[in-house]
């Protein structure tokens, strides 16, 4: 008789740890030739806000890390993400077969890893690039600084699942913010084997907090919840317009690409110090010369 293999049940990870929606509500995802392979939680508005809470919890500390213990730890994702690269391409290719699906996969990955690193290296440089002392015609020093600015809410797109999440984590937290993410709907097995990596990893719980759903439900949720100071991403035009006006009310800054125009995730031009600048605020310090 041959052996009925045990599949994995993914858990979306909030906070920490591993977490079934609380409606108890999944959606199905297939294999590839069509064959159901798991349920995959459909999260709620509670589930947002549990996420956004652990995220607050986290925040403080995580922005109290030196910029090169931040770096060290984006690093080692990387590290992580290079030594477990075949179980991320085999997640990128689950419905998708054949030869050009696997080296896109394989490409992906890559791609990812070198992300990550990338932002670990800029992790203790963006400061000195942002950062700013202002000449001033009077008796003190005037300093510009660049500060995180809290939660950032990450709205995925479905190219590119790997890729893009992590082109739109890795910047908000290289400089100290904590993010919740609303995963690709069509795509989001490589984010529930990324939560899986990030859980042993040397990130704090609550820095990364990822759920997956219906973005019908949720883009509504991120556009009007208080607590998210930014929101970056890919959205269509009713998605942009319903967070536009959901940011007026909260006051929180938008970075939305249009998904009529898909982004080319894998150009390194998009990347950088720009994109840690969007999920930044700037402070400036007047000292008395002599004090």
């Amino acid at each position: 008789m041959s052996r009925l293999p045990i599949t994995k049940t993914p858990k979306v990870y909030v906070g920490g740890v591993f977490i079934r929606s609380e409606s108890g509500r999944t959606f199905p995802i297939h294999d590839a030739a069509g064959k159901f392979f798991a349920h995959v939680p459909q999260c709620t508005r509670k589930d947002l806000r549990n996420a956004v809470e652990a995220a607050a919890k986290a925040g403080p500390g995580w922005a109290r890390r030196t910029a090169y213990n931040r770096g060290q730890i984006l690093y080692r994702l990387g590290e992580m993400l290079e030594a477990r690269a075949a179980e991320m391409a085999s997640a990128l290719n689950l419905g998708e077969a054949g030869a050009p699906a696997r080296r896109n996969a394989q490409r992906e990955v890559a791609a990812a890893v070198d992300r990550l690193i990338h932002y670990a290296g800029w992790a203790d440089k963006y400061q000195q690039v942002l950062g700013n002392v202002n000449p001033v015609a009077a008796p003190y020093f005037n300093f510009t600084v660049a500060e995180p600015m809290g939660i950032v809410g990450v709205i995925a797109p479905d190219e590119a699942p790997l890729l893009a999440l992590v082109s739109l984590i890795a910047p908000a937290i290289t400089s100290g913010n904590t993010v919740v993410v609303l995963a690709s709907r069509a795509r989001p097995y490589p984010t529930i084997v990324l939560g899986e990596m990030l859980a042993t990893s040397d990130l704090p719980g609550g820095v990364v907090n990822l759920l997956t759903g219906e973005r019908k439900e949720l883009v509504p949720i991120f556009a009007t919840h208080a607590h998210l100071r930014a929101l970056v991403g890919v959205a269509n035009a009713d998605e942009r317009k319903t967070l536009a006006l959901g940011a007026a009310e909260s006051v929180k800054r938008l970075h939305l690409a249009p998904a009529e125009n898909p982004v080319d995730w894998f150009a390194d031009a998009q990347q950088g110090v720009d994109a840690i600048r969007e999920t930044l605020e700037f402070k400036t310090t007047w000292h008395p010369i002599g004090a």
